[in-house]
Order: C-alpha cells, then sequence, then structure tokens
C-alpha cells in the first residue's frame, strides 16, 4: 500500500528525496485573486456571491445570530460538550503558562529597554468547514488569543446547506462555550477578503477589519492569506497535514499503522511518513494497513493518501541517521515510538510538535492534550512554531534615557552616523548638547 524509499548504506540529503504533498499556492492566487479584489470593490454582495458559488448556499445572515449560538450550545450532544469543555481547560492550562511579562534592561545609568509584549487589537480565526467539521480548531485558535488579551476576536466558518446556511451547529457551540459573539457564516478566499478589508452589513452595522488571521485551510485560503500579508499578518501557510514516525524494532506496528491512517484520513493529499531502522516492523505495518483501512470510514480517501506520492516508509540504517531525516523532513506531527523515546525526542530539532512513546498518538494533540494542533507545515518547522499565545503578542520595544545617559554614548552614535553617511542622524543628538 505505501512505497518504500531504502536509504540504508545512503548518505543522501534526505531531504532531496523525501516525499513531500505538493502544494502550487501561487497558481491558486490567481484563482482567488478576482475574488479577492471583487470582495475589496463590492463588499457584501461579492461576499454573498461567492457563498453561493462556492459553498452552494447564500447565507440569509452573514452575522450568525446570537440565538443561534445559544440554541446551538443548548442542543449540543452532552458527551461532545464534556469533551470540548475538558480541552478547553487543558489547552488553557498550557498556554496560560506562556504568558510574557515585560522585560527591563537597563543598559547603563539612567538608559533602560522595555521589551513589553501587546496583544493584537483585533484577530480573525478561521475555522474550517469542509471534509470535517473542526470544533477543535475553535478551542485551538480562540483560547491562545483570549489568554494573549486580543480585545476584538472573530471566528470565520463555511456556510453549510444542510444547516441552512450556517457554520456546522458543533462550531457555533465551541464558539459560544468560549464566549465568542461575533460569528461569520463565510469561507474560502471571500472570508479572509472580508476580514481583511471588512464590510458593510443591510443593518448598516459593520465588519470591522482585523490587524491578523490565524487558522488553517485550504490552498484557497492559504493563497488569500499570502495574497493579502500585509494588509493583514498571518500565523503560517497551511498545507496539506503530514505526520512522520520514527520507529525501531521496539514498536507496535498495530499502533504505527493506526497513526498514519489517522492522518491520511484528513484528505488525499495527506503525508503520513514511517522511517524506521526495522525492515520486518516495516514489512508488519504494511501487512497491518489494508484491514484496519477497510474499517474506517473514509478508506477511499486514506487509501490514496498512503499510495500518493507524498506518503512512503522509509529505511534506515540506525537512530542517528531516522533522526537526520525526520529533522530534515520537520513534520506538522513526529511521533516517536522507540527504545528509550525520551532521549530520542530530546535530539528532535525540527517538528510542529513531538509525541513521545506508545501512548502519545497525534489524536492526543489534536483534541485535549493541552498543546496547540494548528502547527507549521510543508518543513516550516525548521523555522517556524505553532499556533501560541506569542501568535497575538508584539514585543514592543520602549527606548528611556536621561540627558546622562544619552551624552555618554552621543560620541558613538555620531560617529556611526557619519560612517554611515547619515548626517542628520548624528545632528538629531548632537543638537542636544549645543
Amino acid at each position: 500500500m505505501m512505497r518504500v524509499l531504502d536509504l540504508r548504506g545512503s548518505d543522501v540529503d534526505p531531504r532531496t528525496v523525501m516525499p513531500r504533498a505538493q502544494l502550487d499556492v501561487d497558481a491558486a492566487i490567481t484563482l482567488v485573486r478576482p475574488t479577492v479584489e471583487d470582495v475589496a470593490a463590492r463588499g457584501l454582495a461579492a461576499v454573498l456571491d461567492a457563498c453561493e458559488r462556492f459553498d452552494g448556499v447564500r447565507p440569509a445572515s452573514l452575522r450568525v445570530p446570537a440565538a443561534e449560538l445559544t440554541r446551538a450550545l443548548a442542543e449540543l450532544d452532552p458527551a461532545v460538550r464534556e469533551g470540548l469543555e475538558e480541552a478547553i481547560r487543558r489547552v488553557r492550562l498550557v498556554h496560560e503558562d506562556q504568558r510574557r511579562t515585560d522585560i527591563v534592561t537597563e543598559v547603563a545609568d539612567g538608559g533602560t529597554v522595555t521589551e513589553r509584549f501587546i496583544p493584537v487589537d483585533r484577530v480573525g480565526l478561521y475555522v474550517p468547514g469542509g471534509r470535517a467539521v473542526y470544533p477543535s480548531s475553535v478551542v485551538m485558535n480562540v483560547v491562545p488569543a483570549q489568554v494573549a488579551g486580543v480585545g476584538s476576536l472573530v471566528v470565520v466558518s463555511p456556510p453549510q446547506r444542510e444547516f441552512g446556511g450556517l457554520p456546522h451547529p458543533t462550531i457555533l457551540a465551541a464558539c459560544a462555550l468560549l464566549g465568542v459573539d461575533e460569528v461569520y457564516a463565510v469561507g474560502g478566499a471571500q472570508a479572509v477578503a472580508m476580514l481583511a478589508y471588512g464590510l458593510t452589513l443591510p443593518d448598516g452595522s459593520r465588519v470591522a477589519p482585523v490587524d491578523m488571521v490565524t487558522g488553517p485551510g485550504n490552498v484557497y485560503v492559504t493563497a488569500a492569506k499570502r495574497m493579502l500579508k500585509g494588509r493583514i499578518g498571518i500565523d503560517a501557510e497551511a498545507g496539506p497535514t503530514e505526520i512522520a514516525i520514527l520507529a525501531d524494532h521496539t514498536a507496535d506496528p498495530a499502533f504505527v499503522a493506526a497513526d498514519l491512517i489517522s492522518q491520511a484520513e484528513h484528505d488525499v493529499i495527506a503525508a503520513s511518513v514511517l522511517v524506521t531502522t526495522d525492515a520486518a516492523l516495516a514489512d508488519a505495518v504494511q501487512a497491518a494497513l489494508p484491514a484496519q483501512v477497510a474499517a474506517t470510514k473514509h478508506s477511499e480517501r486514506i487509501t490514496e493518501a498512503l499510495a500518493g506520492p507524498q506518503s512512503g516508509i522509509i529505511l534506515v540504517d540506525d537512530i542517528a541517521q531516522g533522526l537526520a531525516v525526520v529533522n530534515a523532513y520537520a513534520a506538522e506531527h513526529l511521533e516517536i515510538h522507540t527504545d528509550n523515546a525520551r532521549a530520542v525526542a530530546a535530539r528532535v530539532r525540527n517538528a510542529g510538535a513531538v509525541f513521545i512513546g506508545a501512548w502519545s498518538p497525534v489524536s492526543l494533540g489534536d483534541y485535549i492534550a493541552g498543546s496547540n494542533h494548528v502547527l507549521p507545515t510543508g518543513g516550516c518547522a525548521c523555522h517556524s512554531a505553532g499556533l501560541s499565545v506569542q501568535t497575538f503578542l508584539k514585543g514592543v520595544h520602549f527606548i528611556d534615557y536621561s540627558e546622562v545617559a544619552l551624552k555618554q554614548v552621543a560620541d558613538h552614535v555620531v560617529t556611526l552616523a557619519t560612517a554611515e553617511d547619515l548626517p542628520g542622524h548624528a545632528a538629531a543628538v548632537s543638537v542636544r548638547f549645543q
């Protein structure tokens, strides 16, 4: 079912041969540009036209009425509510420990630099609504923004024909649980454009533009975020989801197979990669996959993803080579199924999130571990981190020097400004002491 790449005895750079999903964001920008520009020009009418064109429904009200949020929560399955409440509790615990305090550095007598962490004023949080329903993404976006102190939060999620043009009720219930009351039934590039430009609703109220848009979406959402970056801040350009598993002879092939399947379930272009030192384990996983896949609801989607060029099994000589491979891959999710898994995990440098041992599957992190599941994809984990409280904070430097402190370094400023041929910079200091 999965192709095998044998790197044993090879010194090839893993980055040149690793399976990777291809995402042509530039091509998608060409497709979404007319929609984004239409929203900028025509506002509400353009958004409603795009909803009808892409989602097959024209919402009666773009903003979800407060009564619908209340009703969705009241009608939520009690077991789902309990699960969401526990997820919120754990995610809040983890993210509250990420709070930042002012850092004051005294660089000289009378001279200080203070780094103050100021929350973004208004943030748009995108919650997908395509092949699956993601109330967990509401939690993962909203909680860190709230902990950071963002003053104004707005959630957007695609309208659903089967729910009368509203987002899925479980998404609405999650918003209600978190106290988010500004929710719009709009998805895709038109949602990102609406958040960036703002628009006026029929009752005269205004969807105020946001400063930042976060949250995962399809390639068209990613393209719109790239196109509008600068007008708005963005968290990342989300690509297809991916899992890498580093495993040795101690791994349980049934567990490994199930975890590969769990990510393949998202999309036909989702990536599932096993890196192992044990050829026998690779064979056992291949043998376990057909029965497990056949037993799943989305077997066709999973089969296509596992057999795709973005997925595969990679054989390596030892754990050291395995670590080199997974660090080069920089997976969104990395599981460690090895002897002494904690020690091996400590040597990982590039991953969105690391799941240690047989009892920490990615599914745990998707929902209730307390970690955030909005993570870098496409190899971006080598330079970027997942969503956190820090995403919503701006570190601003406040410089406070006395006359004496400035005078002590005035000659240095003048010298350096002169070296850069910027006499005006020098004069701005020297004039103070003439």
